[in-house]
């Protein structure tokens, strides 16, 4: 009989990429809350605070560094969160010289609820994205947390992060797309809170059909959802459920996608999902 020997390093090495796999896939004890912007209503307030789970010793964080008025913006949440909770909030508006600091990074870490403001998602990027700042709300949302944001801070929630911007033809900002192209959507590196799922905000306040179908054909394999203004979706798991004044439409499974000679999009068909206030779904995550 054969005897198959295998080196230490090798076991070592299978032993750290399924410690790695389960990892990955092991489900975050945390919850996100994502908003499509617009204004947010008192019962979706009370309903972010639900979903927190906020204990009388937990406090709460705002990240505004998606804003060009970052103290404006953490103000307005703040008054917000306060009338529905008891709980600190702490104002953490990360630049370079303090993604790294040792006492901010730890108020994150353990913050029950992080709130990520509205603005600019590829400001926000910027300032985190290879940073301490990028694992700890990682790390915050794996134990537990609830990872909250609205408008950029919705997008940022994807892995594949829409900017906004075009890549084809007239490149200039629109808030919606004029054209169903091929490689026109440009993406950026998001969070990866969700790592199958594309989210875009004020989607039917602002016909942002085109943007997700362009996401759809980049993505075919992922769930594209569009979150209208005032609402937002819970996410726990593979569950995401619906809260708010207005709707939310997901994207998905499109059929025998092609394009014509000149780069139009064309799909023979997709599934499409629109749901309201406590209507739930599965994602993919």
């Amino acid at each position: 009989m054969q005897v198959i020997r295998y080196s230490t390093s090798l076991l070592l090495g299978i032993l750290f990429s399924l410690t790695e796999l389960y990892a990955q896939t092991k489900s975050p004890k945390g919850s996100l809350f994502i908003i499509g912007g617009g204004t947010r209503s008192e019962a979706l307030i009370a309903d972010l605070i639900k979903t927190a789970q906020l204990g009388a010793k937990d406090h709460i964080v705002v990240l505004p560094m998606s804003s060009a008025e970052p103290d404006t913006s953490f103000k307005y949440i703040a008054a917000q969160l306060s009338k529905a909770a008891n709980n600190p909030i702490g104002n953490l508006n990360f630049d370079k010289t303090t993604v790294n600091n040792v006492k901010w990074l730890d108020s994150l870490r353990t913050a029950k609820l992080i709130f990520i403001t509205g603005g600019d998602q590829n400001r926000f990027m910027k300032s985190v994205l290879n940073t301490p700042v990028y694992e700890v709300i990682h790390d915050a949302y794996k134990s537990g947390s609830t990872i909250a944001g609205t408008s950029a801070g919705a997008a940022v929630m994807s892995r594949y992060m829409i900017t906004g911007q075009q890549a084809l033809g007239d490149t200039s900002y629109k808030e919606t797309f004029d054209k169903l192209w091929d490689k026109n959507i440009v993406f950026e590196e998001g969070l990866g809170l969700l790592h199958s799922v594309i989210i875009d905000q004020h989607f039917i306040k602002r016909s942002r059909y085109n943007r997700l179908f362009s996401a759809l054909n980049a993505y075919p394999d992922f769930d594209c959802i569009g979150i209208d203004e005032g609402t937002a979706i819970i996410v726990h798991n593979n569950k995401a459920t619906v809260s708010g004044v207005s709707q939310v439409l997901k994207f998905s499974k499109p059929a025998k996608l092609s394009k014509t000679s000149t780069g139009l999009i064309k799909m023979k068909d997709l599934s499409l999902g629109i749901y309201s206030s406590e209507d739930s779904f599965k994602v993919k995550n």
